[in-house]
């Protein structure tokens, strides 16, 4: 029986259009799928994007159009990153259209109320709009948000609370028992500290009039709107049909092997904290996996789309292409630690890898292939030792270093088999052994680095998968049949260094 994976990102805030560092988690996302599709596994990946906001509401106020205008607006430009990324989702959730939505996270609320663990009082607090979230002075750094640098609002109303603090104890043990997994291991650590810090009941709801009417209302209390966490963390299983007890729920929520949540640091505590209590409040199943990323900067300064600090995804890659995009992404991230994003950077990567390396080679090879056999692959029992083992090793290499969450380790794994090719074009000289007319040995060398593209099609296949698609091509014959391969023609053109 096939492993069922369900894989999905955070939905973001759409308030502004979509930033590097949002794709970067979408890239990660996407790899993940579509490397679990070519073991066989059956995937279900989805995305979204988080309308219910007070952050969108203020964005639009700020300009001057109506909510709905602006959320429909900036949702329209993060679905439309799927042709620029090359994303595989499977389905795009939008928390205020949606009409699985609003079901699913009314049905969790009454589960959790019919527990007892729903209570309302009056609360006063440090209130971040941009991180939707409640702080303690002690949370604060010099009297601001630690992660966006403002001073908190003081808020005073009566909302409802969850009783987060009855499940302190059944968190730390699942975390800590690995049951439900935190990687890499420093978040956990956090997460674990946290809870051992004591947890607190948090405020779930907010007035109608702060949220500016603008949510879903709570049930039974139409004076309150359902505090936008709750409501956007529920996407996870309302966009699997949980409202209305759609199959898709039992197939995909309490039938997967593998629930993975990715995220990004600053949104750990909902996910790993919050996300996690309500579940076992609700009596559901947890996500077995959170895969937590750190942060795109630009110059130091953490992308975001209202720091100023930004990259538009779509932008770029109408400026350098795809394949350099994500090569980027997956190439140059750390498993642990921020990166700093430049365009001369990427360019870099780009050109001395894709273009230099990896099409180069090919490049080379199919031209070879043609100079010296007229375009058919010689078929060749020998192989090149080196450039063999970084061929049959790379599958498992790849399969080791994203089960750890490392897509650096991960392209690694790939880039050996290119280097190694390179290194065999430089050790056989190809064209030495035609000119002494060593025939075997060109064969075999000729067809090593074929059988070389090859592999680098399928590995490269989730990275990069337009590029893993002309490889292929190209290591084809021709659909006559004539049993020889297409001319080879550039796979990456250099990208040029911008104007200053």
């Amino acid at each position: 029986m096939s492993v069922r994976s369900y894989i999905t990102t955070t939905i973001p805030y759409v308030n502004a259009r979509p930033h590097l560092g949002f794709a970067l988690e979408l890239v990660q996302a996407d790899v993940l799928a579509r490397r679990a599709r070519q073991r066989g596994e059956v995937v279900r990946a989805v995305t979204g994007t988080d309308d219910n906001s007070l952050k969108n509401v203020l964005a639009a106020q700020a300009e001057g159009v109506p909510v709905r205008e602006l959320v429909d607006r900036n949702a329209a430009a993060f679905a439309a990153l799927r042709g620029p990324l090359s994303l595989s989702f499977d389905d795009f959730i939008r928390t205020s259209s949606d009409p699985r939505h609003r079901s699913g996270v009314e049905r969790l609320w009454r589960l959790c109320d019919a527990r007892g663990d729903l209570y309302r009082k009056h609360y006063s607090g440090l209130y971040c709009v941009g991180c939707e979230q409640f702080y303690t002075p002690a949370d604060l750094v010099d009297g601001r948000c630690p992660e966006h640098g403002t001073e908190p609002q003081v808020v005073s109303e009566e909302n409802w609370f969850f009783r987060l603090s009855r499940y302190a104890s059944q968190l730390r043990s699942l975390i800590s028992s690995g049951r439900l997994r935190i990687e890499p291991v420093s978040r956990r650590n956090e997460i674990l500290a946290l809870i051992d810090g004591g947890l607190h009941d948090f405020s779930v709801s907010r007035s109608q009039d702060r949220a500016h009417g603008w949510g879903i209302p709570v049930p039974g209390d139409g004076s309150q709107v359902i505090y936008v966490w709750w409501d956007a963390l529920g996407n996870y299983v309302t966009s699997l049909g949980f409202g209305d007890g759609h199959p898709d729920f039992a197939t995909w929520w309490e039938g997967s092997s593998r629930r993975t949540h990715l995220v990004g640091k600053g949104v750990i505590r909902f996910h790993a904290v919050y996300w996690p209590a309500m579940l076992l409040s609700a009596g559901l199943p947890l996500p077995t996996e959170i895969l937590v990323h750190d942060y795109l900067t630009i110059e130091g300064r953490k992308i975001s789309k209202s720091s100023g600090a930004t990259a538009d995804p779509a932008e770029l890659v109408a400026d350098v292409g795809t394949d350099a995009v994500r090569w980027w992404l997956l190439r140059e991230v750390p498993r642990v630690g921020d990166a700093d994003f430049t365009r001369e950077r990427l360019v870099e990567r780009a050109n001395a890898e894709l273009a230099g390396g990896l099409g180069n080679l090919v490049h080379r090879t199919i031209t070879m292939i043609h100079r010296y056999r007229g375009g058919v692959v010689p078929t060749a029992g020998d192989e090149i030792k080196e450039l063999a083992s970084a061929c049959g090793e790379a599958p498992g290499a790849i399969d080791a270093a994203l089960e750890d969450f490392d897509f650096r380790r991960a392209t690694s794994a790939v880039w050996r088999i290119v280097d190694e090719a390179n290194r065999a074009i430089d050790a056989t000289r190809p064209w030495q052994l035609a000119k002494a007319g060593k025939d075997a040995e060109l064969d075999v060398a000729l067809a090593a680095l074929h059988r070389a593209c090859v592999t680098l099609a399928t590995c490269l296949e989730p990275f990069l998968p337009s590029a893993a698609e002309l490889i292929s091509r190209q290591c084809q014959c021709t659909p006559d049949g004539d049993g020889i391969l297409p001319p080879s023609s550039a796979l990456f053109p250099r990208i040029e260094p911008a104007q200053r």
